[in-house]
């Protein structure tokens, strides 16, 4: 048995392409007598002529046909070319992406996310999934492609990126008996509020925190676990909540709630977008992030 190398792959895939050894010795640049040489030996060790002279030239045996393939798939890794991921083509893809988000999320990026989509990416399509403690492991495993939001879930290591930055502002009914165009700090303690009450970690929590840290104590009435009935249980009833900014612009637009200028100092903080080293250099991913940043970032 002889030892094989990149070489005589390429005098094979060379002849074979080419049909002359001639050519051959000038693409690879070994002498005819080498390659003579290396065809000979590999001839003995396959047990096959490899390539028979003919009037048009050194045609392949069966037995080299068969083979072809994988001395090519072998030239491709050894060059580092083998398993290159293929263009992302958002006009033509019709690919599925998974994205961990808050409820928040959904209502404030999804439909700028899906209208863009609608254009350039009319065959791809979004699954979301929550955001919570599973969304580090969902990315590495690559169940997820990216997560967006504000979470301490997904530590330091994963590749993260600022959108925006978030604050909070109080919503109350636009028929609200008391508040006008203004809140003072008497108004906020004395009015109920609802509260909407997350996990440790999220943008919540650290307005939870901020509260406490002043020494400031709502009059909760009523806690609901997510944000997606607060504008309608506010709109008719007497109640204030507190939101993030971007959600309250967008519930307010809708005619039922207006929006008041806290009196108090409220925190801010990033929303961002994450994904695993794993797939950092995946096509499809890199053209999700790319156009959440283009749509997102501020």
């Amino acid at each position: 048995m002889i030892d094989i190398d990149v070489k005589d792959f390429q005098i094979l895939d060379e002849i074979y392409r080419t049909k002359s050894v001639s050519i051959a010795v000038e693409k690879i640049g070994l002498g005819q007598p080498s390659i003579s040489i290396r065809l000979g030996k590999l001839r003995d060790h396959f047990n096959d002529p490899l390539f028979v002279r003919t009037s048009n030239g050194m045609q392949p045996t069966p037995r080299l046909e068969a083979m072809i393939p994988a001395i090519r798939d072998a030239l491709a890794l050894c060059a580092g070319n083998a398993g290159m991921p293929q263009p992302f083509d958002p006009a033509t893809a019709n690919h599925v992406f998974r994205i961990c988000m808050t409820d928040v999320g959904q209502t404030v990026i999804l439909p700028k996310l899906l209208a863009y989509l609608r254009k350039t990416a009319p065959g791809v399509r979004i699954e979301t999934v929550n955001l919570d403690e599973n969304a580090a492991r969902l990315l590495e495993s690559g169940d997820v492609d990216i997560a967006m939001g504000f979470t301490v879930d997904i530590p330091a290591p994963f590749y993260q990126q600022r959108l925006f930055e978030e604050g909070f502002i109080c919503m109350a009914s636009q028929h609200h008996p008391r508040l006008n165009d203004q809140m003072r700090l008497e108004d906020f303690l004395d009015e109920r509020h609802i509260e909407v009450v997350l996990p440790r970690g999220t943008g919540h929590w650290i307005l939870n925190k901020a509260l406490e840290e002043q020494g400031i104590t709502r009059n909760v009435v009523i806690r609901v676990p997510s944000f997606l009935g607060v504008a309608g249980i506010v709109a008719h009833s007497d109640l204030v909540a507190i939101v993030p900014a971007h959600l309250g612009s967008i519930l307010a637009g809708e005619g039922q709630t207006k929006l008041l200028t806290a009196p108090i100092k409220l925190p801010t903080y990033p929303v961002k977008q994450y994904w695993h080293e794993r797939y950092h250099r995946d096509p499809a991913n890199q053209w999700l992030r790319n156009t959440v940043a283009t749509l997102f970032i501020q």
